[in-house]
This record gives structure tokens, C-alpha cells and sequence, in this order.
């Protein structure tokens, strides 16, 4: 199943809540910030390409100059221990109506892309540790899923 707005769902005048699908990005909270950033942003960049929909319309300012769209549904960056993370990630994953885009910490600890797939190649599921987990999935679910984190800061 594919996660994701169907064209007549989208509705770019509507506030972020009255969407159907809610997007959160779970970073760990005791990652430095420039590895957070990166985690998050790494996260986000493979949602936006994988989740229909979910990007708006580009902006063009009153010069004519464009400026690429942003998720219209918006995007809340949460912050969760290493634990927490994997929870949140094992849950929404076992659900056909997420989508589930992860950052492992090998991600951040090679510098070859091959190396970094060979590293998780040969780590057991249950023992990948997460650095990011970005989900997209029904409002409600999603909402049950991260409880009340808080934002990361």
C-alpha cells in the first residue's frame, strides 16, 4: 500500500490539522545538533520523494523568483531517546498505512554510501541503532504512536 494525498485531498488553504495524513521526523534527542540536522534532514529528503502529495505548490515571490515548495500538511521534528526511537520506528513500520523512512547510525559513521549499505547488511534488525525515523501515516495513529514528545531543541 502507498502512503500518500490523493490530488483531491490536497488542500493548501486548509490549516496542517485538518489534514488526513500527519508527518513527524523522531530525532535522537542526544545526538550533537549538527548530527541531528543531518539526521532529520536525511529522513526528510527520502519521505518527500517517496510520499505523493506531500510537498506544495512552489511559491513565487512578487520579483518572479521561485522558491521550491514546502510540505503544505507540515512537518513536526520531535525529540526521543535512542529506546524510544526504535519503538516508535518497530511500531509505525508493522502498520501498512505508514510510510517509515529511518536513519541508522552507520549512515553517519561511513563515508561510502556501499559501506554504509554493507554495514547495515550485516547488523541484525533488532540490533540497528536509529538516529532519525521520519513517519507519515494517519493523524490519529501517528499522534498515538509518538505521544508527547517534544519538539526537538
Amino acid at each position: 500500500m502507498m502512503t500518500g494525498f490523493a490530488p483531491d485531498e490536497i488542500d493548501q488553504s486548509a490549516p496542517t490539522r485538518a489534514a488526513r495524513l500527519k508527518w513527524v521526523v523522531v530525532v535522537d534527542a542526544d545526538l550533537p545538533p549538527g548530527r541531528a540536522a543531518n539526521a532529520a534532514i536525511c529522513t526528510a529528503a527520502a519521505t518527500a520523494r517517496a510520499v505523493e502529495g506531500l510537498l506544495g505548490d512552489d511559491a513565487v515571490d512578487a520579483d518572479g523568483n521561485a522558491h521550491p515548495g514546502l510540505p503544505w500538511a507540515g512537518c513536526a521534528v520531535l525529540a526521543a531517546g535512542s529506546e524510544t526511537l526504535r519503538t516508535i520506528r518497530a511500531k509505525a513500520a508493522a502498520r501498512a498505512d505508514f510510510f517509515v523512512a529511518d536513519m541508522p547510525a552507520a549512515a553517519q559513521h561511513t563515508r561510502v554510501y556501499s559501506e554504509y549499505l554493507d554495514a547495515v547488511s550485516a547488523t541484525e534488525a533488532d540490533k540497528i541503532d536509529y538516529y532519525a525515523v521520519s513517519v507519515v501515516g494517519p493523524r490519529n495513529p501517528v499522534d498515538k504512536i509518538v505521544g508527547k514528545l517534544p519538539l526537538l531543541g
